[in-house]
């Protein structure tokens, strides 16, 4: 047993020091520095957009000891991703992501993070995987085909904002900033790890910890979700949104077009903004809008998940209900600004 614990032991230390050359420090707030990752070794930088209370004279603390300053090249605060550029001539490891496919639940893995000199470990398993965070409930039926009809009771605008206007929003898949899927790990995050790597027992990287996106659990941005938002931010600067400009909440619809619609749940439109896309396209109040293009709407998550950035300009049917009849509108998916 011992020589098993003492195998284990030591092909633990060494990830940490394998993976220990592509973690920087990130000293961008005035409290306790966080944590960065390499992206790749021509300077660009990955970390948590919350630690970035500064968008000048930001420093980075390198693997051998030296600093070096860095510029902000974007954030998308829906995923919690912020993408840094080193400046100056600096020697920095690009590490090796690993995708979805190689994560399961109770894999043993290991948080690290370097908020100063030396780089920090915790270890940990990961609790659960999901498609979509649907986050707290309220009201509403589940659709037939078992989706969850609801969300919140009170109304919330549609349109495409920044992620940080509800918990239930922020995992949401959405354009540019979609999140493929949240990795949740029972690693206890000390203060400075978010921005840094979770890391395979393979020692690859399965993505970003933050602390931020839900309270009192630990999260990871998987490869995909940061593979998206860096390439995004590196070419625009910013993470594209759609927007509809509605206020709506989830409603029961009668039997009669439940049936007809095969779906038990729709958004009722309590607001449209002034020259919205939604109030251009003829949307009024009390519409319930139940598919938007191709995709039938039952609930909070999935109207925003079809506000994607590619989406912006495009003209979409919205299927609405409106006296009791099916009816079809058009809108032009607008950009939020």
């Amino acid at each position: 047993m011992a020589e098993v614990l003492t195998s284990l032991s030591d092909a633990m230390a060494e990830l940490v020091e394998t993976a220990s050359k592509s973690i920087v420090r990130i000293e961008a707030r005035r409290r306790l520095p966080a944590t960065g990752i390499v992206w790749s070794a021509d300077g660009v930088i990955l970390t948590a957009h919350h630690i970035i209370e500064s968008d000048e004279e930001i420093q980075i603390g390198l693997p051998d000891g030296s600093t070096a300053a860095a510029v902000l090249v974007g954030r998308d605060p829906s995923t919690d991703v912020a993408v840094l550029r080193a400046q100056g001539t600096v020697s920095l490891t690009a590490p090796t992501w690993a995708e979805l496919d190689t994560v399961k639940v109770g894999h043993l893995v290991l948080a690290l993070g370097r908020p100063g000199d030396q780089v920090q470990a915790t270890l940990g398993v990961i609790s659960a995987l999901s498609s979509q965070w649907q986050g707290p409930q309220r009201g509403g039926g589940r659709g037939r085909g078992g989706r969850r009809g609801g969300g919140r009771g009170r109304g919330f605008p549609f349109g495409g904002g920044d992620g940080g206007e509800r918990d239930n929003v922020i995992y949401r898949r959405e354009g540019g900033g979609q999140q493929d899927t949240f990795v949740q790990t029972d690693v206890v995050m000390y203060p400075g790890f978010s921005g840094g790597p979770l890391v395979g027992a393979g020692g690859q990287i399965l993505g970003m910890n933050t602390s931020a996106l839900m309270r009192g659990i630990s999260l990871t941005i998987p490869t995909p979700t940061i593979r998206r938002v860096i390439e995004t931010l590196l070419t625009h600067g910013k993470v594209r949104r759609g927007y509809l400009g509605v206020t709506a909440q989830p409603v029961k619809l009668p039997d009669n077009l439940a049936q007809e619609l095969d779906q038990e749940v729709g958004l009722m439109v309590i607001a449209v903004e002034p020259d919205s896309p939604a109030h251009k396209g003829g949307m009024v109040l009390g519409d319930v809008l139940v598919a938007l293009g191709d995709d039938a709407v039952e609930n909070v998550d999935e109207l925003l998940s079809l506000l994607r950035g590619d989406q912006v300009g495009k003209a979409l049917k919205a299927r609405i209900v409106r006296g009791g009849q099916v009816q079809e509108v058009e809108v032009t998916i607008g950009e939020r600004s």
